[in-house]
């Protein structure tokens, strides 16, 4: 029986109808569409097609980010699919994480998935056209291939990823971080540790903050538009927290520790990174050394997008 997904079964509000190549993508079958031969042999043998359909859907994206400037986007589908993940919670998919649960409309409309309706419309076509690769690995590959297509460091992935096959395997709302909370140290521990992160990597995946801008229409954080973002790219409007926001590099932490440009976004949750004693000793070091950023970035980044994640075949590496 085909999985319909939640995004054509509930109306999505402010969402543009969806093209019928797109409809055709989520009416498809688990057996259409990212599954795996059943039986040993023809695993084997498809392991070695899934890789090069993996290096192909990369090369799709490669190409999308030279055409339009979606890295940001890209970049929170993965986290956002990745971030549900809970470590007290031994079931799968219960334990939420980069299973693709994201791309059914009841996780869809969560409130920190406010925008990535926009993600799902770039990346599900180019899944569409390798049914080797499963929806948790397209949105983990789009992530990492952003981060790099932007000048950031190459991520250590590996593929083979097992998509959920319902919405009632989504997890439920309010695992995501928030921008503004009441204490914002405490805030950021309560969520990362859950997913078994530690202060490091906080700080080490806040820097990705130096891609994209927030939007007061969806986040309720930022202006509507500043000279940096009045003339897009893209389309315009939104605040960065950095003057190139399409180029990752260390700028976030020089920029957030400064505090010079009042043009540029600082959230409560950025600002803590310099308060708080054991951020602040990652956050200074970031700041001056953008080759040590890199390195612990690019080690986090891998770590998120495989957290929850089910592997069958294990692991591609790609």
């Amino acid at each position: 029986m085909a999985v319909v997904h939640g995004l054509l079964r509930r109306s999505l509000s402010g969402a543009s109808p969806l093209p019928s190549s797109l409809r055709g993508l989520l009416l498809a079958s688990p057996q259409e569409l990212g599954r795996r031969p059943a039986s040993s042999d023809a695993a084997a043998a498809a392991e070695g097609d899934v890789a090069d359909q993996l290096r192909a859907a990369r090369e799709d994206v490669r190409h999308l980010l030279k055409t339009k400037p979606c890295h940001p986007i890209l970049v929170r589908l993965g986290w956002h699919d990745a971030g549900t993940y809970d470590k007290n919670i031994a079931e799968w998919p219960r334990c939420g994480g980069a299973n693709g649960s994201i791309r059914f409309g009841i996780e869809l409309v969560h409130g920190a998935n406010k925008g990535l309706m926009t993600a799902l419309l770039l990346a599900l076509p180019i899944k569409g056209k390798y049914k080797g690769v499963t929806y948790a690995d397209m949105i983990q590959l789009a992530s990492a291939t952003a981060i790099e297509e932007a000048g950031g460091p190459k991520i250590p992935m590996i593929y083979g990823r097992v998509d959920t096959t319902s919405e009632e395997q989504c997890p439920p709302e309010g695992r995501l971080p928030a921008a503004g909370p009441p204490s914002p140290a405490d805030h950021l521990r309560e969520i990362f540790y859950r997913m078994g992160l530690c202060d490091q990597e906080i700080v080490a995946l806040s820097g990705a903050h130096t891609l994209g801008r927030a939007r007061p229409e969806r986040s309720g954080w930022g202006e509507r538009e500043t000279k940096y973002t009045k003339n897009g790219p893209g389309t315009p409007g939104g605040q960065s927290w950095t003057p190139e926001w399409l180029k990752f590099d260390n700028s976030y932490f020089k920029e957030i520790k400064e505090r010079q440009d009042e043009d540029l976004l600082v959230l409560p949750t950025d600002a803590v990174l310099f308060e708080d004693p054991s951020f602040k000793i990652y956050a200074e070091k970031y700041a001056e050394d953008q080759d040590a950023f890199f390195k612990d970035y690019a080690e986090a980044h891998a770590k998120l997008s495989n957290l929850g994640a089910k592997f069958d075949p294990p692991e591609i590496t790609s």
